[in-house]
């Protein structure tokens, strides 16, 4: 793993229930990629090497419109290091969720 990302997707929807739906079937499809990701109230977390991690992004946005939003805003964070250990969620804040 070289690569980590903050995703945050906002769905341009009237109601707050379609932005939740939404955000779930995101959600849904990167735990269909099989990589490491945590969930938090504002972004999801996802770990893996960065050819992985420009595709969840891209792919993020199209789920997002497939699910039937008119629009979408991403907030993106991103740490790529590709020759040093990147350190994973687990590392940052395990010692917090005891």
């Amino acid at each position: 793993m070289n690569c980590a990302l903050a995703l945050q997707t906002l769905p341009r929807v009237e109601s707050d229930e379609e932005v939740v739906r939404i955000v779930d079937e995101v959600i849904a499809y990167i735990d269909s990629t099989g990589l490491e990701y945590y969930v938090g109230p504002f972004e999801t977390t996802v770990e893996g090497d960065l050819e992985q991690i420009m595709e969840i992004i891209k792919f993020s946005q199209l789920k997002a419109i497939e699910a039937g939003a008119p629009s979408v805003s991403s907030y993106i964070k991103l740490v790529y290091s590709p020759e040093k250990h990147i350190l994973t969620t687990d590392e940052k804040i395990s010692k917090y969720h005891k």
